[in-house]
Parts: structure tokens; C-alpha cells; sequence
């Protein structure tokens, strides 16, 4: 079974997004060894945050998230910058994978400042979630629904309509 790893900065703190994630990630179980990793977020005074001192909690956080990564994991970095794609590219993206006989997969969601360019550099796909901004705990919420989504299509599901 496929293993795909979620791994976050920053915990969820709101309950319906909680839930949400819980009902997703029950729902994965079926198709693949999911789990989710939260990180800490390095805290940055926003009074005072200057690039440097952004820079500096970025490259904290990429290191917690390189270190978390799966030996020969294949990491999907979430950013600004990267290509939208459509549930059935993210669909074909993980059937790729599966096939490839190193199947597993690592998404990563930065903090609030994004991800370090470490992160980026090492990412062998960068996606985006369209150019609309969107709380961090919703990005989850929703990139787990879309997880969900992929397997359901790869497995001829009727849920994408």
C-alpha cells in the first residue's frame, strides 16, 4: 500500500477544520498509509520580522521538514509559485507514483511565511492551490479532501462527478 505522508507546519486549532481532516484521513485509509506530521512553527515577532529574521525561521522550519521526509519520498511542495493542476492531474501524479515501484509521497504546507527555498529546491513537483489566499488549516482541510478525491478516481469511484 502506498504511503503519503501530510506534513504541516502548525497544528489545527479549529475544530470543523479538525473534523474535516479526521473524516478525509479515515477515508485514505482505504487506498493508502496516511498520515499526517505537524511541525512546529517557528514564532516570529511580526512587529519587528524583517526578511532576515523570516529567512532564519524558514530555514528552521525546512529543516524539520527535510528531516521528516521518507527515504526516497517523492515531495509535492504546496506554494504560491507552483502549477495549478486539476484533480485528475493530481490523480494521474499519484497512480505515477504507485506505479514507479517508489511510491511514496510526501505534500508539504508551510507557516504563514510560506516555505524556505530549500524546501522548494527539493520538492520534485510544486503545486499550487490557485492564486485565491486561504488559511493554512483550510489548505489541509482541502488538500486532504482533493487526496481523497485522486484515490477515488484512480479506483473508478463514483465521488468525482
Amino acid at each position: 500500500m502506498q504511503n503519503i505522508d501530510l506534513i504541516c507546519i502548525g497544528k489545527l486549532s479549529t475544530s470543523f477544520y479538525a473534523a474535516g481532516v479526521a473524516e478525509y484521513q479515515k477515508r485514505l485509509s482505504a487506498f493508502c498509509n496516511f498520515r499526517i506530521i505537524e511541525l512546529p512553527e517557528v514564532m516570529v515577532d511580526e512587529r519587528h520580522a524583517g526578511d532576515v529574521q523570516i529567512a532564519k525561521a524558514l530555514d528552521k522550519e525546512a529543516k524539520a521538514i527535510l528531516g521528516s521526509l521518507r527515504k526516497g519520498e517523492y515531495l509535492a511542495a504546496l506554494c504560491i509559485e507552483g502549477k495549478q493542476i486539476s484533480s485528475e492531474e493530481l490523480a494521474a501524479m499519484i497512480a505515477d507514483r504507485a506505479m514507479s515501484g517508489s511510491g511514496d509521497m510526501a505534500f508539504v504546507i508551510g507557516s504563514s511565511h510560506g516555505l524556505a527555498d530549500s524546501v522548494k529546491r527539493a520538492a520534485q513537483a510544486k503545486i499550487s492551490m490557485g492564486r485565491i489566499t486561504m488559511p493554512h488549516q483550510m489548505a489541509r482541510l482541502v488538500l486532504t479532501e482533493q487526496l481523497y478525491r485522486a484515490f477515488s478516481i484512480n479506483a473508478g469511484m463514483k465521488y468525482h462527478k
